[in-house]
């Protein structure tokens, strides 16, 4: 039998601690049987898990014979890992066993070296936190999990789910993956990925930045059919210095901010208003309706009809 091994380090956060429990506890194969046997363990006899303190079964060992382990989030991502978790994840990595972080669980993971050079994913919110603190990890805020072969991880909350019951089919097949999906009450695909549940505010800049005039006029004028040019002019200054200052205080370029901008206030109106998806299109200054579905779904991955009827 597939033994899994949750490991719960201090801080751990209650929701990602339970889901694997509860997904890989509740599978069964065609025949009845359990899929997996699931083995909770922490490095001391009692660990801080928020609102109440746990006392694992198992300590660290079991992760030497596990065929996959499951690192879910913690509260401080900073916190440092200790030597023994660092080692015992490395040994077991070593081995080949795989290894899958919930959420925020991927700080603990990168800290260990074993996700460097690879892509991975964890909550959209903390995504920056990430590649600041490990630049050699490329960092993806969009997906809903990344699947890398040995090693996997997931965005925040209900992500974490999917990654389960991805593991499940990969191990067992669509069928026993589909059951247990349904029992979670999940569909086994989700459309779109993580980018459909995040807030894509602007990137911020410092308080009394040269842009700051310039981003309030982008924003009092979405609508508006503006090139490059019209934004450098508004700006006074050249576009390739106006390229410059974006990059510098944005991190991107300002057609891009403008499209972001454009797509944010689209979101918006699709929560908000019955409007058709063309007028809200043209409303945020898309020249077609065309144009306006191809930016909102490589923007948020997924169409504006799918976001309307999920966040509407």
């Amino acid at each position: 039998m597939h033994t899994v091994a949750v490991l719960a380090l201090d801080q751990v956060i209650p929701f990602d601690l339970s889901t694997p429990i509860e997904v890989f506890s509740r599978t069964r194969l065609p025949d009845g049987r359990p899929g997996y046997r699931v083995r909770v363990c922490a490095e001391r006899d009692e660990t801080d898990a928020g609102a109440f303190t746990l006392r694992a079964p198992w300590d660290l060992a079991v992760l030497q014979d596990a065929d996959t382990i499951v690192v879910p989030g913690v509260a401080d991502v900073t916190a440092p890992l200790s030597p023994a978790v660092h080692d015992a994840l490395r040994s077991a990595a070593a081995q080949g066993t795989r290894i899958a972080s919930l959420c925020v669980g991927a700080f603990p993971l990168a800290a260990t070296g074993l996700l460097d050079g690879l892509r991975v994913t964890t909550h959209w919110r903390a995504a920056g936190r990430l590649a600041e603190l490990h630049p050699d990890i490329e960092v993806d805020p969009d997906v809903l999990y990344v699947d890398n072969g040995q090693f996997l991880t997931s965005a925040g909350a209900a992500a974490g789910l999917d990654l389960c019951l991805h593991m499940i089919r990969r191990d067992y097949g669509s069928a026993v993956a589909a059951d247990a999906a349904r029992l979670s009450v999940m569909p086994l695909e989700r459309e779109g990925g993580q980018a459909q549940f995040i807030a894509h505010d602007h990137v911020p800049v410092p308080r009394g930045s040269e842009l700051d005039a310039l981003l309030v006029w982008l924003r009092e004028n979405l609508a508006r059919d503006l090139t490059l040019a019209d934004i450098a002019e508004r700006a006074g200054t050249s576009t390739r210095t106006l390229i410059r200052r974006f990059r510098d205080q944005t991190g991107t370029t300002p057609l891009q901010w403008l499209h972001r901008a454009r797509v944010r206030q689209a979101q918006h109106l699709l929560e908000t208003t019955e409007h058709s998806v063309e007028r809200i299109g043209g409303q945020v200054g898309f020249g077609s309706s065309t144009t306006f579905r191809d930016r909102f779904k490589r923007t948020t991955g997924v169409s504006p009809q799918t976001y309307r009827r999920a966040f509407g």
